[in-house]
C-alpha cells in the first residue's frame, strides 16, 4: 500500500513533495504556482537534474510540455506531461490535467516503458492543498536576473524561500513552469533545451487503474534500487 501511494504521489508529478526524491521537483510547493505555469499546447523545457540522498548522488533527465487543451466545467484545462529518465535510460511518463486557475488536477493518467497507460484514482484532500498554499507563502521574489544555463541566456526573476535556502530562477519564455534554473540543499535543475513541437507521449488505450498490474510493472525497477552499486 505504501508503495502505491507512491506511485499516485509521483503522477500528480512532482506534484508532492514525497514524490521529490523520484522526481526531483515539487512544482507545487515552488512560488505562486497561477504566476509561473505558462501552459503553450506544444511547447515544453527539457532538464538536467541532480539530487543528492546522503552519500548517494543522482542524475536524471526530465522533460515536462502541455500536450493538450479541453474544457473541464466550463474552464480551461491544460495536459502537462512530465517525462523522466533515469540513469539507465529507464522511462516513465505521467501526464494531469489542470486547471490553472484554481489548481486542481482533474485526471492522471501513468505510463511505464512497454507498459499500457492506466489512468489513476484522484481524491484531492483539502489538508494537502492548505499545506501548499501555506508554503508558497514562504517564497519571494527577489528582483529580476539575466542567468546563462544550457539551454542559453535568460531574463528570470529570481525568487527565494528563507526556510529551506532554495532558489528558482523562472522565465515567461519558457513553458510550462518558467523554470530556468532552482538550486536547494540536496537538489539542482538546470534547463537543458527548450522544446517545440511537443507531442504527447502517451500510447496505446488508456486501461484503469489495476493496483496489482501497477506493482508488477513497478517491481524490475525496485529490485534495481535494492541492488547494491558495485
Amino acid at each position: 500500500m505504501k508503495r502505491m501511494r507512491w506511485v499516485l504521489l509521483l503522477v500528480m508529478a512532482g506534484f508532492a513533495s514525497s514524490a521529490r526524491a523520484q522526481m526531483g521537483m515539487d512544482l507545487f510547493k515552488r512560488p505562486s504556482f497561477t504566476k509561473v505555469f505558462h501552459p503553450v499546447v506544444g511547447q515544453g523545457a527539457a532538464y538536467e537534474t541532480t539530487s543528492k540522498a546522503g552519500a548517494d548522488t543522482r542524475n536524471q533527465t526530465m522533460e515536462m510540455g502541455i500536450v493538450g487543451k479541453v474544457s473541464v466545467d466550463g474552464k480551461d484545462g491544460y495536459w502537462m506531461q512530465v517525462v523522466m529518465h533515469d540513469a539507465k535510460g529507464q522511462e516513465m511518463v505521467s501526464k494531469a490535467l489542470i486547471t490553472p486557475g484554481d489548481v486542481q488536477v482533474h485526471r492522471t493518467i501513468v505510463q511505464m516503458a512497454g507498459r499500457p497507460a492506466m489512468e489513476m484514482p484522484i481524491n484531492p484532500s483539502a489538508v494537502n492543498r492548505e499545506k501548499m498554499e501555506e508554503t508558497t507563502q514562504d517564497w519571494h521574489s527577489v528582483g529580476t536576473e539575466t542567468i546563462t544555463v544550457p539551454a542559453g541566456t535568460f531574463s528570470c526573476e529570481h525568487w527565494k524561500n528563507d526556510k529551506t535556502g532554495a532558489e528558482v530562477w523562472a522565465s515567461d519564455k519558457v513553458s510550462p513552469f518558467g523554470m530556468v534554473k532552482e538550486v536547494s540543499k540536496d537538489h539542482s535543475m538546470v534547463l537543458a533545451k527548450v522544446l517545440s513541437d511537443y507531442p504527447d507521449r502517451i500510447t496505446g488505450p488508456v486501461q484503469k487503474f489495476d493496483p496489482q498490474m501497477m506493482m508488477q510493472q513497478m517491481q524490475p525497477q525496485m529490485q534495481q534500487k535494492q541492488q547494491p552499486k558495485p
